[in-house]
């Protein structure tokens, strides 16, 4: 079996790029830094630097609502790979390959992380009747950002 799941942040914007097929899809690449979760005595906190790469409707997701900060749990698979670069070097790489990805805090809960969410969705009017949240205006028009 191979799964990781992964909560971090995104220490720039993602990179888009849209494949060049026949029907094209959204390719993101991003880079999440994960804290370890313990430190030696006298050591600051420390974190892993995990690239990560999504595909298709998860990559839109990421391209329209992810930006550098923003903190995610991401669900995917660790695929490795290798390449020659242009000194004839061959280079090995590690990914995790991203198959869900949710937001792990509210605007709210990010308090000075306002940078990480400038393209978020306006905030929901108040709770119906029946205790789910009303939709923003003009949010169905663009469509849910989820299946």
């Amino acid at each position: 079996m191979n799964k990781v799941i992964l909560m971090g942040r995104l220490t720039r914007d993602p990179e888009v790029r849209y494949s060049q097929s026949e029907q094209s899809m959204a390719i993101a690449r991003f880079t999440l830094a994960v804290d370890r979760r313990f430190k030696r005595d006298g050591d600051q906190q420390s974190a892993d630097f995990i690239s990560c790469t999504a595909f298709g409707k998860t990559g839109e997701f990421i391209e329209r609502y992810c930006h550098q900060g923003t903190k995610l749990v991401v669900e995917g698979r660790i695929q490795t790979g290798s390449y020659t670069n242009k000194d004839g070097v061959r280079v090995f790489t590690t990914d995790v390959v991203v198959e869900n990805c949710e937001f792990a805090e509210s605007r709210a809960a990010a308090g000075n992380n306002e940078g990480a969410y400038q393209a978020a969705r306006p905030e929901p009017t108040s709770a119906a009747g029946d205790g789910f949240m009303n939709i923003p205006d003009g949010v169905e028009d663009e469509g849910l950002p989820f299946n």
